[in-house]
C-alpha cells in the first residue's frame, strides 16, 4: 500500500515540477501514479504561452515579408499566368492584416493543442484498457499533458531560431526535405526528436501509471501516436489544399 502520508497536497500549477520531467520523468508519473499529481494544468499552461509566442513572433515576420514582397512562394509558382501570380500578391495583402497574422493562428493554434490534447489522451487511455491497463482517464490526460511539455522548449527553440534568423519558420521538423507540399510533407513536419522525446514520456508515463508492461506501453503508444499523426497529417492536407491557412499548432 502506498504511503500516503507523505505526498503534499495536489496543486493545480506546480511549476516546481517542471525540472523534474526534464530530469527525473520516472519520479514525476510515479507521483501521478500514486495520487494523481501532479495537475494537467501546468503543462498546458506552459504549452499555451508558448505556443502564443510562436504564434506572435512568425506572424510579425510573415507580415513583414508580405509587405516586403519577399514571402515565399507557392511550388510552382513561375508556372502560374500573371492573372494568378497577381491574385496571389493580392491575396497575401489582404492577408496581412492581424486577424489572419495573429487572431486566426492562434485561436487555431490553442484549438488544435487543447484539442490534440483531449484526443491523445483519450486514445492512450483507451488503447491502455485493451491492453490491460488499469489506468483512469485522468491519468492518461495528467500523463499526455507532462509527456508533451518537451514541445514547450522546442517552441522556445523556434522563437529563438526566428528573432535570430529575421523569419519565420518555412519548413518544421523534416518537411524541408519534401519538394511539394502535401500529406507527405505535412506529416514529415511533425517528425522531430521532440516527437521522439514525447514518445519516451509517453511510454514511461503509462508503463508506470496504468501498471502495463514494457512491451505493451511501447505498442499502445506507437499504435496511438501514429493514427494521431496520420490524421492530423491528412487534415493539414486538405485544409492546404482547399488554399485555407493551415493548421499552426497541432499537439505534436
Amino acid at each position: 500500500m502506498t504511503d500516503t502520508s507523505t505526498l503534499t497536497p495536489q496543486k493545480r500549477l506546480d511549476f516546481s515540477q517542471v525540472l523534474a520531467l526534464f530530469l527525473r520523468p520516472r519520479s514525476l508519473f510515479e507521483r501521478i501514479a500514486a495520487e494523481g499529481q501532479p495537475a494537467w494544468t501546468t503543462p498546458m499552461l506552459i504549452l499555451s504561452v508558448t505556443a502564443l509566442l510562436v504564434v506572435l513572433v512568425g506572424g510579425y515576420f510573415n507580415a513583414r515579408a508580405a509587405q516586403m514582397g519577399t514571402a515565399a512562394l507557392p511550388p510552382d509558382f513561375q508556372y502560374w499566368t500573371p492573372e494568378m501570380q497577381q491574385d496571389f500578391f493580392s491575396a497575401q495583402q489582404a492577408m496581412s492584416g492581424p486577424t489572419f497574422v495573429y487572431v486566426i493562428p492562434l485561436v487555431g493554434s490553442l484549438f488544435s493543442l487543447w484539442a490534440g490534447w483531449l484526443a491523445l489522451g483519450g486514445l492512450m487511455h483507451l488503447a491502455s484498457t485493451l491492453l490491460g491497463g488499469r489506468g483512469t482517464m485522468s491519468g492518461a490526460l495528467h500523463v499526455a499533458a507532462w509527456a508533451s511539455l518537451p514541445f514547450a522548449l522546442r517552441d522556445i527553440l523556434r522563437v529563438v531560431f526566428m528573432l535570430i534568423t529575421q523569419r519565420s519558420i518555412a519548413s518544421p521538423g523534416l518537411s524541408g526535405f519534401v519538394a511539394e507540399a502535401g500529406f507527405l510533407a505535412q506529416l514529415l513536419s511533425h517528425v522531430d526528436v521532440f516527437l521522439v522525446w514525447q514518445m519516451l514520456l509517453l511510454m514511461i508515463g503509462f508503463f508506470l501509471v496504468d501498471t502495463l508492461s514494457q512491451g505493451k506501453a511501447i505498442l499502445g503508444v506507437l499504435i496511438v501516436v501514429g493514427l494521431v499523426l496520420l490524421a492530423w497529417s491528412g487534415l493539414g492536407a486538405l485544409v492546404s489544399s482547399l488554399g485555407a491557412t493551415a493548421v499552426q499548432r497541432p499537439f505534436f
